[in-house]
């Protein structure tokens, strides 16, 4: 069952937020790149002079250890993976089930694509609490 193997992969994501100048996404991508680390998925936006950088990496301890070498601020979350149809629909019903128990979504990450199906990876407010109302 493609669902077990994904929910054991406890996946993480680091948020960093930065000034909105060039380079600062190059500088970022290379402080990973130095010790190796593939980026699984990235979500970058800027909103006036602040950016915002999501990253999943496929190595959290490395990833971890590049950001501290690099004096990069960031913080560290756990997501919550659910694997659904690709269809329209799907998300509606993830985003109400969050909504109706009141767990507030921040962030919400493609990491998967195949056939019908779509992986999503979902940053949340109370991560126990998302994983109970999605099984």
């Amino acid at each position: 069952n493609s669902r077990n193997l994904i929910e054991g992969n406890a996946m993480r994501e680091v948020v960093i937020q930065a000034t909105h100048h060039p380079g600062e996404l190059a500088r970022i991508a290379n402080a990973l790149s130095l010790k190796s680390v593939n980026i699984k998925s990235v979500a970058a936006l800027a909103i006036g002079h602040q950016g915002l950088v999501r990253i999943i990496p496929d190595n959290i301890e490395a990833a971890r250890s590049a950001l501290h070498e690099a004096n990069i601020r960031f913080e560290e979350n756990e997501l919550v993976t659910v694997l659904l149809e690709n269809q329209a629909g799907e998300l509606t019903a993830v985003a109400a089930k969050l909504a109706d128990a009141g767990l507030n979504l921040e962030a919400a990450y493609v990491v998967g694509l195949g056939g019908d199906m779509v992986e999503l990876a979902l940053a949340v407010n109370d991560v126990k609490k998302a994983k109970k109302i999605l099984e």
